[in-house]
């Protein structure tokens, strides 16, 4: 089998973020979500993944490379234009050929990984298996119909009136009969070609199309809540670890990771947090759910539930940051007057004098 990423979108609900950046190398504990659906799909035994890029292809190619620190071999397939991930599928066909292949959204996170999917879709005479979840706002999704057997009736991009709380996920896996659907349907509404529509073709033309309910977390991150969220949940699975400095006067508690070169001074860590390479937290409280990336000054100053990515500063606050995703290069510092609090979402290269 083979792995395809897609990682073209221009991440438009995560702005001012993705003005400068790709939305899938924003990190969630401390790692870009591009590069944990890589690891996702490596541990399930593929070791040849396309990644389709766009706008921020150049990015992308920089931060991805060839792929051989993760003992893959990565191509690169240009998407002009966002046409829609069924386009995607058929723009990838020379590197796809007639290999049965895993599609993947490169800004999604699912917890336990896919090794499990892969090894059913693998064993099975399916000819496509979706990923689906229960979710409380189909609307905002594919839906996905079944019938009383459990079997796939019918499927739904972003029903103003769900029939179901059943959304597909982005995780989708394919056999060569895929590349006879995205030739096979138009263009929707919105002039993309929709995956949805091609599963559907499936189904409508008696192909296996088989329904895998996913009972763990999964989240998107295009949004900043969901970021913060999907961050959450990563923190909570990782494992203690101190291989940086923290000095005696500093306090770890709970799940805490202190990476290479990082130093702790007259702080405390609450977790479950990360501390990410080269960063200083001085005479400062970084409390549950909170990474920060590598490069990072935290001084005098509170923050939990939120990431910041690195090079950033955040001095001197007189009150509790949270809920907040700060960008690259940015600084957060104390200005004369005292709100009560922060909640802020910050494009990279920022300055901040907050009031």
């Amino acid at each position: 089998m083979k792995g395809l990423v897609l990682s073209g979108g221009k991440g438009t609900r995560l702005r001012p973020i993705t003005y400068t950046s790709a939305k899938q190398l924003v990190p969630v504990g401390n790692k870009p979500v591009l590069f944990r659906v890589i690891e996702a799909i490596r541990d399930a035994g593929i070791d040849e993944i396309g990644i389709v890029i766009g706008d921020t292809g150049t990015e992308i190619r920089s931060a991805v490379g060839n792929g051989k620190r993760w003992g893959v071999r990565i191509t690169y397939i240009q998407q002009d234009a966002p046409l829609g991930l069924a386009h995607a599928v058929k723009i990838s066909r020379d590197f796809l050929g007639d290999e049965r292949f895993v599609m993947f959204l490169g800004d999604n996170c699912i917890q336990g990984g896919i090794s499990t999917l892969i090894e059913q879709f693998g064993r099975s005479d399916h000819n496509a298996q979706i990923v689906l979840k229960r979710v409380a706002d189909p609307r905002q999704f594919g839906v996905a119909i079944l019938d009383e057997e459990g079997r796939i009736e019918r499927l739904v991009e972003k029903p103003r009136e769900p029939q179901s709380d059943l959304a597909l996920v982005g995780i989708y896996l394919f056999d060569r009969h895929i590349f006879e659907a995205v030739h096979a349907i138009q263009p929707s509404a919105r002039g993309e070609l929709e995956i949805t529509d091609a599963i559907q073709w499936l189904v409508s033309n008696k192909y296996q199309v088989f329904p895998y309910i996913h009972e763990g977390w999964w989240i998107d991150t295009g949004k900043k809540d969901d970021l913060l969220e999907a961050n959450r949940l990563v923190l909570e699975e990782l494992e203690p670890q101190v291989r940086g400095y923290v000095d005696r006067d500093s306090q770890l508690i709970g799940k805490v990771i202190v990476e290479p070169g990082a130093e702790i001074i007259n702080s405390t860590i609450r977790g479950p947090a990360i501390i990410g390479e080269q960063t200083r937290i001085l005479n400062s409280y970084v409390g549950p759910f909170t990474s920060i990336y590598h490069h990072c000054l935290i001084e005098e100053s509170e923050i939990e539930h939120s990431i910041v990515l690195e090079n950033s500063t955040v001095r001197g606050l007189p009150h509790r940051l949270e809920d907040s995703l700060i960008g690259r290069n940015v600084e957060v510092s104390r200005s004369p007057l005292k709100p009560k609090a922060y909640r802020l979402m910050l494009g990279d290269n920022s300055s901040v004098g907050v009031l």
